[in-house]
């Protein structure tokens, strides 16, 4: 059984996914990210749901939460794990970037270089945004850029934590305005 809850935050409706146990989708109502959660769920208040809903009222209260929902990740590749549990250590009101992210993954594979565009596949794969904080990941440069949530809620996200807004750019165009 896949089981839904909505959750209103102050920047827009969230979907919380779960298999009745673990949390296994968080996602922003009408973003890319919801062709990731496709298939048949039953609206119901689950324990996982309460856990996770905390969370978030202390997020979007501008706090950081102190503990973490527990959760599962399907179709989860060793390089995506390794991916995901970088961006978990991203402290809160701080980013890195795509490249930063592959530097760090080429020295623990011993390897010359990685590319930071596999890395932004990986990014882009996780299905549990906020939590796992890939919003916290951004361009080389500065650019706001692949985020499946939307632009605008990377941009509310960062200026959550408290990010100096001043040094990022907004990309004219791409796939994930």
């Amino acid at each position: 059984m896949l089981y839904l809850k909505t959750y209103c935050s102050k920047i827009g409706l969230i979907y919380l996914a779960s298999d009745g146990e673990f949390l296994t989708g968080v996602w922003f109502k009408d973003s890319r990210d919801a062709t990731k959660h496709i298939g048949k769920y039953i609206e119901k208040d689950l324990p996982i749901f309460d856990k996770t809903c905390k969370w978030l009222d202390i997020y979007f209260s501008g706090q950081e939460p102190d503990f973490t929902p527990k959760y599962k990740i399907k179709n989860l590749t060793p390089f995506r794990k390794l991916v995901l549990d970088i961006i978990k250590n991203i402290p809160y009101g701080q980013v890195i970037t795509y490249n930063d992210i592959a530097k760090e993954i080429a020295k623990i594979k011993g390897i010359e270089k990685m590319s930071a565009q596999a890395v932004g596949g990986a990014v882009g794969f996780n299905p549990i945004c906020i939590i796992i904080p890939c919003h916290r990941v951004v361009g080389t440069n500065g650019s706001l850029t692949g985020y499946g949530g939307g632009i605008q809620n990377k941009v509310k996200l960062l200026e959550i934590e408290k990010n100096d807004m001043t040094k990022f750019t907004i990309p004219k165009k791409g796939t994930a305005l």
